[in-house]
């Protein structure tokens, strides 16, 4: 009896489309964004699913937002969180009140 251990067969590379079209601004632009997302894509799934999105925008299947929409999950953009911003604000008159208060102290504390 001859057991082969369980070789599992590598799965199969699944390769970019090389379908970009300068001519067409909107999809060189989509075609860019598919290139950053196949490039960071790691499993074969996410790959095909790709494929497939960029081949519908090119055959006109569905149009640059569905297709943004789509492999938005796919793109994973460094943009920082919006933290809150306050400014504290006053009005001339009394700025020019506490400049002059603050003047003053200086002048007579030497």
């Amino acid at each position: 009896m001859s057991e082969q251990p369980n070789e599992q067969t590598p799965p199969t590379q699944i390769t970019k489309l090389l379908i970009d079209n300068p001519e067409k601004f909107q999809f060189h632009a989509a075609y860019l964004v598919y290139e950053e997302a196949f490039d960071k894509a790691r499993d074969n799934q996410a790959k095909t699913e790709l494929n497939q999105n960029i081949l519908e925008l090119s055959e006109d299947k569905i149009d640059s937002e569905t297709f943004y929409m789509n492999i938005s999950r796919f793109r994973k953009l460094d943009v920082p969180r919006q933290e809150r911003f306050s400014m504290q604000t006053q009005r001339k008159k009394d700025w020019r009140k506490k400049e002059q208060r603050q003047d003053r102290i200086k002048r007579h504390k030497k």
